[in-house]
């Protein structure tokens, strides 16, 4: 089992060095999910819900949270992302919809923290949109989905 790389030889919190790190292309995909009411995906599916376009915004609010992840996450690096997809779907068979978020950069460390960032954004969003007719709907299967690139390569979630 490998080290926990955020801290030193004393236990001490680190920004973990890359500088050494060559830069190649990294990509992330995060996937989860907002279940609700059926009358409440019914609002978001017909547009109706009183603080207007519920998926349009919250795709915006997904690109804005990667864009400030290191932001919000102590010790992650500022990146400079080439590029942030954020999907949503309505899930007839589970009342909820799904979200999958693809973060793109060239550098020398993977943005799966944007994308799990983004996704959680995205989803609190809807949440946030919606409580005031559903407020017990509930996230569930976030998850890192797929990384790409750096020494690691190639991951794919089970």
């Amino acid at each position: 089992m490998q080290a926990f790389t955020h801290f030193d030889q004393q236990g001490h919190a680190q920004m973990v060095d890359v500088a050494d790190k060559a830069d190649t292309r990294r990509i992330a995909v995060a996937r989860g999910r907002i279940v609700m009411q059926p009358a409440t995906l019914l609002m978001i599916q017909q547009g109706s819900a009183k603080k207007g376009d519920v998926l349009g915004v919250a795709r915006i609010a997904a690109i804005q949270a990667a864009k400030r992840t290191a932001d919000l996450i102590p010790l992650c690096h500022p990146l400079a992302l080439t590029r942030v997809n954020v999907e949503f779907a309505i899930n007839q068979e589970l009342c909820a919809i799904d979200a999958e978020v693809r973060v793109e950069t060239v550098g020398k460390t993977g943005v799966e923290m944007e994308a799990l960032t983004a996704l959680n954004v995205g989803l609190l969003t809807i949440y946030d949109m919606c409580k005031a007719v559903d407020r017990g709907m509930r996230m569930d299967a976030i998850h890192l989905h797929e990384k790409l690139g750096g020494k690691s390569g190639h991951w794919l979630a089970e």
